[in-house]
């Protein structure tokens, strides 16, 4: 019998019930129907703190803080999928999500070692997805939220495997009323799942 994927989705907007929880919901949806598991993660709701540069985590491959980062590193080492979500402030992820990334230094410097020491395996099925909402509809706004979520797959072991990016939406409840878009974030989970 085939392995349910496991996706781990880092919903990293500040804001309950908003447009990019409502994106998430309906991708979580169409990876249920495919059969995934799915856990979202609101990171307003933990207590992460923001890396402070030390070098702990070259020594040894860990993060030196004891927060709750330390509850999430097993389950993104485990993750099939890993799914950044964030609405654009700034033409950039928000303070939040950006402070989760910071805390993925720890992996990078795990991979670092591992690969060193030769116990590095690439996992060709290993993906990363970025799911962004923006008020704006500029040609760039979503250039540096890509680029951050490029390199902390990376750090995280996993490839870019895709994006889901709305423009366009910007009041609470926005989202829920385009049928449309949320169709289109549900296909998306579907797609994650395969």
């Amino acid at each position: 019998m085939k392995r349910k994927r496991q996706v781990l989705a880092i919903n990293g907007s500040p804001r309950r019930r908003g447009n990019t929880e409502a994106l998430l919901d309906a991708m979580a949806k169409g990876l249920a129907a495919a059969g995934a598991l799915c856990e979202i993660v609101r990171v307003s709701d933990l207590d992460i703190h923001p890396c402070i540069g030390c070098g702990g985590c070259e020594k040894g491959g860990e993060c030196v803080l004891e927060d709750d980062m330390t509850d999430l590193y097993p389950k993104i080492i485990e993750a099939d999928r890993i799914v950044l979500a964030s609405p654009i402030y700034f033409y950039g992820i928000t303070a939040q999500a950006k402070g989760f990334v910071d805390r993925c230094q720890a992996l990078w410097s795990r991979r670092r070692l591992l690969e060193r020491e030769g116990r590095w395996r690439d996992d060709p099925e290993r993906r990363g997805y970025l799911v962004a909402v923006a008020a704006t509809h500029g040609a760039k706004v979503f250039d540096g939220a890509r680029l951050t979520a490029r390199y902390a797959f990376e750090a995280m072991g996993a490839a870019y495997g895709d994006e889901l990016l709305v423009r366009g939406i910007d009041r609470r409840g926005e989202m829920l009323q385009d049928a449309a878009r949320l169709a289109e974030a549900e296909a998306f989970g579907r797609r994650l799942a395969g």
